[in-house]
């Protein structure tokens, strides 16, 4: 075999591949030619077809899926939130509660204009729109987008739905929830309602949520009494509620008038407002300073104390108060509110210098004071401010009430009549031993009382050691009628039973140590002011909530004490303001009738007095600001101590001549007890003893002048001599002293005793039976 490369021979069935050519271009053989260069980037009309049915099909999908899944959900915890608006009588704002200041409103309590101008603001085509416009979700998305602000192209749908089902935040899932709620609940709800909603749930600046908490921020006044000035002002505020506050930002006052007339033109234009009223038009500023809706000053304690009130009393339950939404008119006056203050400043609280005197930090006052007709409360004093010091003073139960507490006393000797330990019935006339640490006679234990500075005043009569507050006397008086009834009179009188040291005192119930509150204290008076009838207190006039009146307990009154108990000790405490312990009282220029206390170791000072048409009591009380311990205030406002005849008694008199100013004086109208005119005969010489004065030099008899009297009740005043009461009526039990329109008094003379005598140990047909008044001359000619 050669050695040389051998031809390889193909491979059997093998052959050499030709090139194939290239393929027809369409058109030449009918095959579709491939898309090059940009061509390739068009969609065909088919894709472009297919892909628009694909999204149309996932857009409707998604629609009534979400419309399907979306529900409408349960109002936001903020949008439900309502403050309790507490008023004065005269429907005035006093305070609001709660973290939220918003009142909601009914569509009829929101006037027209207001309505309007909401609408000429933020949608005008409301009522004839859908519930979204989505021409303007796009035209608000691309003004957004272009730098022209941020809008939200919302219909008052959309943006009622977002105030009160969903919360603030802008995001894609809440607009997209807000789609869907707002289209089924304009199915569900009227636009009537959804405006209402709407208009309650806006915020407008200042704190205020709704229109009604605006109207009141702004104006002071309620959403019903927008005119179309000040409606435009406050829907114009929505679009931009702290920018557009011109007291707050004046420097955009020219933007806010623009937005002004802005709502003011569409009103015209849409029919709402007469041109030539819109072109008399000037912008209406707020108010620089409106009506507070804070808890400082008074309006914090008055509303704690309306508040208990309520709750205590069984008239609104306390959950739903927290949940708010109750309009709460009082009986309480501003302008006798506003007299009180001044008169605590006045009186006590500029004269106090907490750098000079580290007492004057432990003074605090309380004050109440109610009409004893009514049994409502027109006034009261708590503190210097809510927020600086918390506790309210009038309500408080903690401090002695030292000598107020001694008419009780003597209204339960006469209402039970009761005799002194030798058996003589006790009168204003009676006379007791005065001696300052004197036993009490006819009690088990050993109590022996001293009188303030351990003053003698040997024998006394009743009405002169009440006008003196002479502790041994009245000691022993409580024993003499016994400690039982005289609590039991207390409490008929208006005083809690509950009172803490009430119970179990002894013949120092006498002395009060009971520690009443000055509002109970002021109850128990004005039951002496109407003549015995007791009724407690009220300090509410009317409750709404939204257009529901919440019914108030039925005021029940009754006879507490006896018109003579009552009466009489009137006719006693009148010598108290005219020549006792409260002369600084008869500031207040009309008959008054009163009594001063001091507490132990002269904590608390007080004063309770009363005229014919007004019961106020009075406490000045001492208190560590850091320990909440009681103190002495002694040195207090640089005096050697403070009594109820002084601040307390100057206060009183300052506040009852300011709160009654205008109305006219009225004299006391009385009828004592029988007997209450004779000093009584001698007797031995017993624990109570009398004096050694003949019978017949008592002036026993019917005064010799009783004719009519004519003079008018500022003339009456109360003689020192004897301490004979002035207008006062007698002891018959008839009521036939007769007070004409003109304040003059009608006095008849009679000796027919009809009744009540009995009762008080008194021969019925006592022959010095007395009605109607006895005026000055009368008395001194008698006398």
């Amino acid at each position: 075999m050669s050695d040389e490369p051998q031809p390889q021979q193909p491979h059997r069935g093998w052959a050499p591949r030709q090139p194939r050519a290239a393929a027809p271009r369409r058109g030449t053989t009918g095959r579709t030619p491939r898309r090059t260069g940009w061509r390739r980037l068009v969609p065909t009309w088919r894709t472009a077809l297919g892909s628009l049915l694909i999204a149309s099909l996932l857009v409707i999908g998604g629609f009534f899926l979400g419309y399907h899944l979306v529900r409408i959900p349960a109002a936001n915890a903020l949008a439900t939130q309502q403050a309790n608006v507490y008023l004065y009588a005269d429907g005035s704002v006093i305070a609001r509660d709660g973290e939220v200041n918003r009142e909601n409103v009914t569509l009829a309590q929101i006037s027209k204009d207001a309505q309007h101008a909401v609408l000429a603001a933020e949608d005008r085509d409301f009522y004839t729109e859908s519930a979204i416009d989505p021409q303007a979700m796009i035209r608000a998305a691309w003004n957004t987008a272009t730098g022209k602000g941020k809008q939200s192209g919302s219909t008052i749908t959309q943006q009622y739905v977002k105030n009160y089902y969903l919360r603030q935040e802008q995001t894609i899932t809440r607009k997209v929830k807000e789609f869907f709620i707002s289209i089924k609940l304009d199915r569900e709800q009227s636009k009537d309602q959804i405006l209402e909603g709407y208009l309650n749930t806006s915020f407008f600046g200042r704190g205020a949520y709704g229109i009604q908490a605006a109207a009141h921020a702004y104006y002071g006044i309620d959403a019903s009494r927008l005119d179309a000035g000040r409606a435009a002002y406050l829907a114009a505020l929505v679009n931009a509620p702290s920018q557009y506050d011109v007291i707050t930002h004046p420097e955009n006052r020219d933007a806010v008038e623009r937005r002004w007339n802005y709502v003011l033109d569409g009103m015209v234009d849409e029919g709402w407002l007469d041109r030539s009223r819109r072109a008399a038009m000037e912008f209406p500023v707020p108010k620089k300073t409106t009506l507070p809706t804070g808890l400082s000053g008074q309006r914090g304690y008055i509303v704690d104390i309306v508040k208990n009130h309520l709750t205590e009393n069984d008239i609104v339950d306390e959950t739903a108060l927290d949940a708010g939404g109750y309009r709460i008119t009082t009986t309480l006056h501003k302008d006798k509110q506003d007299a009180f203050v001044d008169a605590v400043n006045d009186n006590l609280m500029d004269r106090l210098d907490h750098d000079a005197r580290k007492v004057d930090t432990y003074v605090r006052a309380g004050g109440a004071s109610i009409d004893p007709k009514t049994g409502k409360v027109v006034a009261m004093y708590n503190g210097i401010d809510y927020v600086k010091q918390y506790t309210p003073n009038a309500t408080r139960r903690d401090f002695q009430v030292g000598s107020s507490f001694k008419p009780f006393v003597f209204t339960a000797a006469v209402e039970n009549g009761s005799r002194t330990q030798d058996g003589r019935p006790i009168t204003p006339n009676t006379v007791y031993d005065g001696t300052s640490e004197r036993p009490v006679q006819g009690w088990s234990g050993h109590y022996a009382p001293e009188n303030e500075d351990h003053r003698d005043y040997g024998r006394i009569t009743v009405r002169e050691a009440t006008d003196k507050s002479v502790n041994a006397v009245y000691a022993q008086m409580a024993v003499d009628v016994g400690p039982d009834e005289v609590r039991r009179t207390a409490i008929d009188l208006g005083l809690s039973k509950n009172t803490p040291s009430l119970d179990d005192a002894g013949p120092s119930i006498a002395l009060g140590v009971a520690t009443a509150s000055v509002l109970d204290m002021a109850e128990a008076y004005a039951t002496l002011a109407n003549h015995g009838r007791h009724g407690a207190y009220t300090m509410i006039e009317k409750i709404t909530h939204g257009t529901r009146t919440v019914e108030l307990p039925a005021r029940h009154t009754r006879q507490a004490v006896s018109r003579q108990a009552a009466d009489t000790t009137t006719s006693v405490l009148r010598g108290v303001v005219d020549k006792g312990t409260a002369t600084a009282a008869q500031t207040a220029g009309r008959p008054a009738a009163g009594k001063t206390g001091t507490a132990e170791e002269d904590t608390a000072a007080w004063f309770a007095g009363y005229t014919p048409d007004l019961a106020t009591v009075v406490a000045v009380m001492g208190q560590d600001p850091v320990t909440a311990g009681h103190k002495s205030l002694y040195g207090a406002m640089g005096l050697p101590r403070v009594n109820g005849g002084g601040a307390p008694a100057e206060i009183w008199g300052q506040y009852t001549r300011d709160a009654l100013r205008g109305q006219p004086v009225q004299a006391f109208d009385l009828r004592l007890q029988p007997g209450a005119w004779r000093t009584q005969p001698p007797a031995d010489e017993t624990g109570s003893g009398t004096p050694d004065t003949p019978a017949d030099d008592t002036g026993s008899g019917t005064p010799e002048d009783t004719g009519t009297g004519d003079r008018t009740p500022d003339d009456t005043e109360e003689q020192t001599g004897g301490g004979i009461t002035g207008d006062t009526t007698g002891e018959d039990g008839q009521d036939d002293g007769t007070t004409t329109e003109d304040g003059t008094t009608d006095e008849q003379t009679t000796g027919d005793d009809t009744g009540e005598g009995d009762a008080n140990g008194d021969d019925p047909a006592d022959p010095d039976g007395l009605t109607g008044t006895l005026t000055q001359n009368q008395r001194r000619d008698w006398w």
